[in-house]
């Protein structure tokens, strides 16, 4: 006799999944539930944590702008290994605006992140024909090719970069503003995705040959989602800047394209709200761990090793299938 695991939807997940026919309390409860909690669990940090810890939390908020801008990329067929390259050209543009027009802060955040999306869309718009590790590969050297010319010509600062630059009013403001840009950007791509406009791209990612073949103009498309995308990273740029007051060279670092990228594999890639939860584990973990010195790099390549091994799916994945679904055990009929 053979036995086989069946997952079996719950049923208040039937009743609720798509029309949002709510029969009572609980219903509406499990709908309220892992949206509002995560929310109510962020503003308690806020008010109990340390102010070096609210910094960490500043962090990890801009590192989740950056993984979900990736994850929108890679949902349109575009996997970037240089989020860096959208960070950067935020970070600078802030830096020129502030240091060099004296502009204010409110001014220069916006403005910087739409310039950012604009320049990197202008200058990725010749290789949107390229798939694969091609445009990868174009994605991950431009920031490289910017770090150089800066080098060479020491142009905004060369090595010694821009410092002095106008900070933030108080620090409340700060953690909110970085706390209130990702759930924005969670919600809005979310929505984004699941309207006409996401599910070309999600076709595009699919089969791109098939939705060009019905007569859509891919490329369109994917300059879009490029432009969106390299404004939430433009923007996360933006936002550090006023942050450490300082712009230079290592804001095209590759850290800034590495943990992105271990955040959406970590959480869950194509959800949004996986690369948001990956965020909030890999950066707070980093953290914990700078005390041990070397070891810290070895512990927390081992912790990501075992986060991709146990659950290559993501933890979102896996958390909300748990929370959706339950399982038993079958009985399979042997002919």
């Amino acid at each position: 006799m053979q036995i086989r695991k069946e997952r079996i939807d719950r049923g208040i997940k039937v009743r609720t999944g798509d029309i949002f026919a709510l029969s009572s309390g609980w219903d509406l409860l499990y709908l309220l539930a892992p949206r509002v909690l995560p929310l109510l669990i962020l503003i308690i940090l806020t008010f109990t944590l340390s102010l070096y810890w609210q910094k960490v939390l500043i962090s990890t908020a801009v590192f989740a702008l950056l993984a979900m801008s990736w994850d929108f990329l890679a949902s349109a067929g575009m996997v970037s290994l240089g989020q860096a390259y959208f960070f950067g050209l935020g970070a600078y543009l802030t830096g020129i605006l502030t240091h060099y027009f004296q502009w204010p802060i409110w001014l220069t955040i916006p403005l910087s992140a739409a310039l950012g999306g604009l320049i990197a869309t202008l200058t990725l718009l010749p290789v949107l024909r390229l798939r694969g590790i091609y445009f990868s590969m174009i994605t991950l050297v431009l920031p490289l090719m910017l770090v150089r010319v800066i080098e060479a010509t020491k142009i905004f600062g060369g090595t010694e970069g821009i410092s002095g630059l106008a900070p933030y009013p108080n620090r409340w403001l700060e953690l909110y503003v970085a706390l209130t840009a990702a759930w924005v950007c969670l919600f809005g791509f979310r929505r984004l995705l699941n309207s006409d406009f996401g599910l070309t791209l999600q076709g595009i990612c699919d089969n791109d040959r098939s939705v060009m073949s019905s007569g859509i103009n891919i490329y369109w498309y994917k300059a879009q989602a490029l432009f969106l995308a390299g404004s939430v990273g433009a923007f996360a740029g933006s936002f550090m800047t006023h942050s450490y007051m300082f712009v230079g060279m290592p804001v095209f670092a590759l850290d800034y394209s590495i943990l992105p990228i271990a955040s959406a594999v970590v959480g869950g890639m194509g959800t949004m709200a996986g690369p948001l939860l990956g965020a909030f584990i890999l950066v707070p973990l980093s953290e914990a761990l700078r005390g041990l010195g070397g070891l810290r790099i070895v512990i927390y390549a081992l912790s990501l090793t075992v986060f991709i091994v146990v659950l290559p799916e993501g933890i979102f994945h896996y958390a909300q299938r748990k929370y959706q679904q339950f399982e038993r055990k079958v009985k399979v009929d042997s002919e």
